[in-house]
């Protein structure tokens, strides 16, 4: 089978495609045909070891996969060869067969197309596990998303509308924001030409925002988090920023307000039952069109470096994935 592969910590750049021997699954696992692998901000960092999660080398990039069930190793029960079914992986996604256990297996209900279904896992998981699981998103509360127009961003505002909530889209060019708009953004604010404490205090009546879901980190995490109301909580989701900002403490004290920790791979580890139901939730809410997933790019396997480069260069609006096999 052919394997995009990661040898040496260089980057992207350093990607190359080479043929593997195929594995058999061993009892309780599967071996699934990658028909679609989905890339994320983060594949430009673990081939650079620059990620909290370090594979050993060689290791293929891609944490996200649709496919058929190839074949069943013992014990095995639920699934048969040719069914359909979308995993999170953490990494090694990149290549024509994956092995992984059966219950990582989550089926693709009939309408969702193999490009939507593999980058739901981590982006919509993400967001359903930080608005209904860490701040118990309410309905009517007004909650603003930054980086509002990646592949992170759009699943936050469209869970966070599912969820009956008002969203607030934080981007930086005006063809980002009509995006945001597109997928139900109720206000928006483009951060280069506004200041942002400001704009969300107006854009909600003067009251402050109950949630920011901060993606991106930098130099707009301090001025959202001055911009909740008493009581908000501050959803760290992730730095696409590349900074790590360092926020004042005495804040969270003087407004009543929380900070926490959005860390979605380790609670799949943690709470799978849970993982699982999420899962299913998003997937069946994609096919009866209550969640529009934006797919940015599909490009064929050969094309990877190239697909990550969008990501690095933060071109992105929606998903970017790879097609490993099929049409």
């Amino acid at each position: 089978m052919r394997a995009v592969l990661c040898n040496s910590l260089d980057g992207p750049e350093a990607l190359v495609i080479e043929n593997m021997p195929a594995t058999e699954p061993g009892p309780g696992e599967i071996a699934v045909s990658v028909h679609v692998a989905a890339l994320n901000f983060f594949d430009t960092l673990i081939t650079r070891g620059k990620y909290q999660i370090k594979p050993d080398l060689p290791f293929s990039p891609s944490g996200e996969i649709a496919g058929v069930v190839a074949r069943l190793g013992a014990g095995v029960t639920g699934l048969r060869p040719g069914d359909r079914v979308a995993a999170y992986l953490g990494w090694g996604g990149a290549r024509e067969e994956v092995i992984l256990p059966v219950e990582a297996a989550i089926p693709i209900p009939s309408g969702v197309s193999d490009e939507v279904a593999a980058g739901v896992a981590i982006t919509y998981g993400t967001a359903l596990h930080g608005l209904k699981d860490r701040a118990g998103v309410q309905p009517n509360e007004w909650i603003a998303v930054t980086g509002a127009a990646g592949g992170a961003g759009l699943a936050a505002i469209e869970v966070a509308k599912l969820m009956g909530a008002r969203v607030i889209a934080v981007a930086s060019s005006d063809e980002k924001l009509a995006i945001c708009r597109a997928h139900g953004a109720d206000a928006t604010i483009d951060y280069q030409r506004e200041d942002l404490k400001q704009a969300l205090r107006e854009r909600t009546g003067g009251a402050g925002v109950d949630v920011v879901y901060d993606c991106v980190g930098g130099e707009t995490a301090e001025p959202a988090l001055r911009a909740l109301r008493w009581g908000g909580r501050f959803l760290v989701v992730g730095f696409a920023s590349g900074d790590i900002p360092k926020l004042p403490l005495n804040l969270l004290l003087v407004k009543g307000v929380s900070a926490i920790g959005v860390f979605w791979g380790e609670s799949v580890k943690r709470d799978p039952v849970g993982h699982r139901a999420n899962m299913a939730f998003v997937l069946q809410a994609a096919a009866e069109g209550r969640l529009k997933p934006h797919v940015h790019g599909v490009y064929p396997l050969e094309r990877i470096v190239e697909a990550i480069g969008v990501l690095e260069r933060r071109e992105a609006t929606g998903k970017v994935v790879v097609r490993v096999k099929g049409d």
